[in-house]
């Protein structure tokens, strides 16, 4: 890996947005040629998106500019894996093709990428702006239009607990492509771990948990890009919903937990994820789907009922180790009063 960077574009069907993003970043990425490498995957469109990559070959020539069509289109998150499996650089940065990013982002990104060697993940905090009414959009747990609350601009040590508390907050902010700087080695590790994740609309949130847990992780206090909520690729499946509530967080969970993250803070996240899927959802997938609901939500009841009698035990098996202590104190100081 001689090269520091690669920014890659996953994209289907959107030829202007590409060209447009395209256009950024050759300005961004001006006197870092050298250090960067760009990507773009094309998910077999039938568009313009060819010319638009060819077009910027030919201009960005100083540059390693790489290029792949996929033969038929694979899904979204087979294309947005095989940006992030075939980069051959340390790091490894893959965008949106519609997300406004700062045309400062590369430098910051860069020149953390130098200071910390043992990086193995940034956060760029973002915004959020619907799409339709073009109001700004934040998640109910955080105050503010900037979707990380946490902040750790030298490098945490711990990432763990970095993760932990973005994670807890909004799985909607891990698991938002363009704000996350990966760590090429971990990733392509982490897909050796599960190779089915590209069946998961959640798993760059296992992503990006097996990064942090191993290395130190970044999140900017200041917001660098936008996220344009109400265009994800989820929401143009039927289905979308129920899975990602009563399937694919829970999954990812289970993963986490895999990876290394404590059993408590897991079985947590798991009651927490119980107390926040919609029952509507499931009534209206019982309705059109009956089979596939039931087969889906029984599992994830049972997941939670297990859950919730972990987290008692270990309350129970707390407070009886508690009882116990206090016990041998309190005749300590008996014996030695005595």
């Amino acid at each position: 890996m001689n090269k520091l960077l690669t920014i890659a574009i996953p994209t289907y069907n959107r030829a202007e947005l590409l060209d447009k993003q395209l256009t950024w970043l050759s300005q961004a990425i001006t006197g870092f040629e050298s250090e960067c490498e760009i990507l773009v995957s094309d998910n077999c469109s039938t568009d313009k998106t060819q010319d638009v990559i060819k077009k910027w070959q030919d201009i960005l020539s100083n540059i390693t500019f790489k290029s792949n069509r996929n033969l038929e289109n694979l899904g979204v998150m087979k294309n947005i894996l095989y940006c992030l499996n075939s980069a051959t650089t340390k790091y490894v940065w893959t965008i949106g093709d519609d997300d406004p990013i700062q045309e400062r982002s590369i430098v910051y990104v860069i020149n953390k990428l130098k200071q910390y060697e043992d990086l193995s993940l940034i956060f760029l905090n973002f915004s959020g702006r619907n799409k339709i009414t073009g109001e700004p959009v934040h998640p109910p747990t955080i105050v503010g239009n900037r979707w990380f609350d946490a902040d750790s601009e030298d490098a945490c040590d711990n990432g763990k607990a970095i993760f932990e508390h973005c994670f807890s907050k909004s799985v909607g902010a891990v698991i938002f492509l363009t704000a996350t700087v990966y760590r090429t080695d971990l990733i392509k590790r982490a897909l050796q771990i599960w190779p089915d994740a590209a069946n998961n609309w959640i798993s760059l949130a296992y992503l990006a948990g097996y990064c942090a847990a191993n290395g130190s992780v970044i999140v900017t206090k200041e917001t660098f890009l936008e996220c344009i909520v109400g265009v994800s690729y989820w929401q143009k499946e039927p289905r979308s919903a129920l899975l990602m509530q009563y399937k694919h967080i829970p999954e990812v969970i289970l993963k986490l937990e895999q990876s290394g993250y404590s059993k408590q803070f897991c079985r947590r996240m798991l009651l927490q994820n119980g107390k926040e899927v919609s029952f509507k959802v499931f009534l209206g997938a019982l309705r059109r789907w009956p089979v596939s609901a039931i087969k889906t939500v029984i599992p994830f009841l049972a997941l939670i009922g297990l859950s919730a009698f972990d987290v008692m035990a270990c309350k129970e098996f707390t407070l009886a180790e508690v009882t116990k202590v206090t016990t041998q104190q309190v005749q300590k100081k008996r014996e030695i009063s005595h």
